[in-house]
């Protein structure tokens, strides 16, 4: 029997929690995310203006479950660390937010136009925490008052907008971000815009293989920039651009964002970074990259298992953490 086994079967327990976190929250997010408005948060608290994050928490708790068990197990381990009340204010601050004017227009099937939350709308605002027991912590936000940001459509089906998940899961990119960029996938300019916004960054190319969205950014958005100077946009297939025609040029970073979410991230993930190697003077950042390393996590995790009951796994537990951290599988992944 493996020696750690009662570790092994904590970190099994952890990881339903994990899944059964994910389901119930992606569950309430598809389907219910307005179930809290200001005239429920009014009556609970009587109209006093205050943070309300410990309110909203046990409100989802018992939305979440059936069982009150299972509530109390979300609200205590994910909800009460994961709830966050946001600023609208703030996020109106925001550079491309404020100087950028979206009209709504359409072009072949992209469509530029507008979205918005209700106050007390729940939505996630950012990438997973992933504490040192991986228990992966979701980011769910709400704004106390209604909140309107700009979006691209394709085909009817948002794309990428600029509300509080893109400007935070992109905020620790955009800030290592310096010399020349390279940025995988154009979509409304916000990153393209924040980066040439950086004294120290010279230049920023864009490579988007869609001609209708650069079309809609060159014609309506990009005039807009006060460092378009610093701006090139090249339509091409992202990963024949990183094999064939990036190992000609001098990049000092490059950003990929090609993916809507997990769902259809993983695979394109796990081709960009093979890619790496041919473009070895470059550091690549990744949009989400904690959310996608989860789900590779749990398959590494399934395969070190059946290596343990087959009786062909003997390292201690530590490795086994250390075998699915982030640090180790960002290298893992170009191997696969």
């Amino acid at each position: 029997m493996y020696k750690d086994i009662k570790k092994l079967k904590g970190l099994d327990k952890i990881r339903e929690e994990n899944f059964l976190a994910f389901s119930a929250i992606a569950d309430f997010l598809n389907n219910f995310p307005k179930l809290i408005t200001s005239e429920i948060i009014e009556e609970i608290t009587g109209g006093v203006p205050e943070n309300h994050e410990k309110i909203v928490s046990t409100f989802l708790g018992a939305a979440l479950c059936e069982s009150e068990a299972e509530s109390k197990l979300l609200e205590r381990e994910y909800l009460i660390k994961s709830v966050k009340q946001l600023s609208a204010s703030d996020y109106r601050e925001n550079p491309f937010f404020k100087n950028i004017k979206i009209p709504s227009v359409k072009m072949g099937n992209w469509d530029l136009g507008y979205q918005s939350y209700d106050a007390y709308e729940c939505f996630i605002y950012d990438d997973i925490d992933v504490l040192d027991n991986m228990r992966e912590i979701p980011k769910i936000g709400y704004f106390t008052e209604e909140f309107s940001f700009p979006t691209v459509f394709e085909d009817g089906v948002e794309w990428m907008a600029i509300k509080p998940n893109e400007i935070e899961t992109m905020k620790p990119h955009i800030a290592k971000m310096s010399g020349d960029v390279c940025v995988f996938g154009l979509g409304i300019g916000y990153f393209a815009y924040m980066v040439s916004e950086k004294t120290d960054v010279k230049s920023v190319t864009v490579v988007e293989r869609d001609p209708n969205v650069i079309a809609l950014f060159e014609k309506y958005i990009l005039p807009q920039f006060p460092s378009k100077d610093k701006i090139k946009i090249v339509k091409s297939d992202a990963f024949e651009y990183a094999k064939s025609i990036m190992v000609n040029e001098k990049f000092d970073h490059a950003f990929v964002d090609l993916w809507h979410d997990a769902s259809d991230g993983v695979e394109l993930y796990i081709k960009m970074k093979k890619l790496e190697a041919k473009n070895s003077k470059t550091e690549f950042s990744y949009w989400i990259e904690k959310t996608l390393l989860s789900s590779i996590r749990w398959q590494i995790y399934d395969g070190i298992v059946k290596q343990i009951e087959n009786g062909k796994f003997d390292e201690p537990y530590e490795k086994i953490l250390m075998y699915i951290s982030d640090s180790y599988l960002k290298n893992f992944v170009k191997f696969i």
